[in-house]
């Protein structure tokens, strides 16, 4: 029985530079902190765990007001914002790949992408979205003086719902990120096997 041996480096192609990895990696960080110390807040067991409620308020908080730091330093990188680009660009086959996705049709023929494909595209602008919002309303919630008791009320509310919307986002983006071993490798050396990149991104201009 002989083992599957990774790709050889001429084989491999680069998906994403330091700079983009860097930002994902940080990024992740920050918004863990924020899941892990929003658990222990909401959720009695965790909170009586953990202890400290005034610590792990504070921690929360400035890893909240953090969490768009990573993104607006990679807008430093050339290849960063590149990326943003094709992220912030809807083509033709992104509308196939989401119909084979509704779908269920996992054939990599009936799911064109370019360098991202259209879940991608849609999970990083909601996920930009909820944080701003998650970011709006927190501040809301930490500055009390400075608005209504109606207004802190709502941005409680939304704040509340939103954060468990997002953490069964993250829970199904992990999920997918765990079934795909190449594209985590991706992520974490920068650079993929050329039959993946051409079997799932065949539209990719590298």
């Amino acid at each position: 029985m002989t083992l599957r041996a990774d790709a050889p480096p001429e084989t491999r192609i680069r998906r994403f530079g330091r700079s983009q990895r860097w930002v994902h990696r940080t990024t992740a960080a920050l918004m863990g902190v924020c899941v892990a110390t929003a658990a222990c807040l909401y959720i009695p067991q965790f909170a009586e765990l953990v202890g400290r409620r005034e610590l792990v308020v504070r921690i929360h908080e400035w890893a909240g007001l953090a969490l768009p730091v990573p993104v607006l330093a990679g807008l430093a990188s050339r290849a960063f914002r590149a990326d943003l680009g094709f992220l912030n660009r809807f083509g033709p086959h992104d509308r196939v790949w989401l119909r084979a996705a509704l779908h269920r049709d996992k054939r990599p023929s009936s799911r064109p992408a370019g360098k991202f494909n259209a879940g991608q595209k849609i999970y990083a602008s909601w996920i930009a979205g909820a944080s701003l919002v998650m970011l709006g309303t927190g501040l809301l919630m930490w500055f009390t003086h400075l608005t209504p008791i109606q207004w802190r009320t709502s941005a409680t509310f939304v704040h509340d719902w939103l954060a468990l919307t997002i953490g069964i986002v993250l829970a199904g983006h992990i999920g997918m990120a765990l079934g795909d071993p190449e594209a985590r490798r991706g992520l974490r050396t920068g650079l993929v096997s050329r039959e993946w990149a051409e079997r799932e991104h065949s539209l990719w201009r590298r």
